[in-house]
């Protein structure tokens, strides 16, 4: 749950940009898609580990696909996709352990 509070705390660069109030609303719900996502899949998790552990490491690596395939993309920028995508991986290999260890 850290981890979503994380990536949500990105949105918030949309105040100030001079957006009318409604249109920052949009802004915010937009930036947050991936983070309610996440916040699903954990839901699901309490009860079913599995789905955590696939759900978080396919999110890291649908983010890693995402930047290298972005029309801005430098090749330094793939280091700093593990910021985001390392944290997933590892929340993904702890829900997985725990699915195994109940196995």
């Amino acid at each position: 749950m850290v981890f979503i509070l994380f990536l949500m705390l990105f949105s918030l660069d949309v105040f100030g940009n001079g957006y009318s109030f409604w249109e920052t609303v949009l802004a915010l719900l937009i930036h947050n898609i991936p983070a309610f996502i996440l916040a699903v899949i954990v839901w699901i998790s309490w009860t079913h580990e599995i789905v955590g552990g696939i759900g978080f490491i396919l999110g890291g690596f649908l983010y890693i696909a995402l930047l290298l395939f972005s029309s801005s993309f430098e090749w330094y920028m793939l280091s700093w996709s593990f910021i985001i995508a390392g944290p997933a991986f590892i929340i993904g290999a702890l829900f997985l352990a725990g699915w195994y260890r109940k196995q």
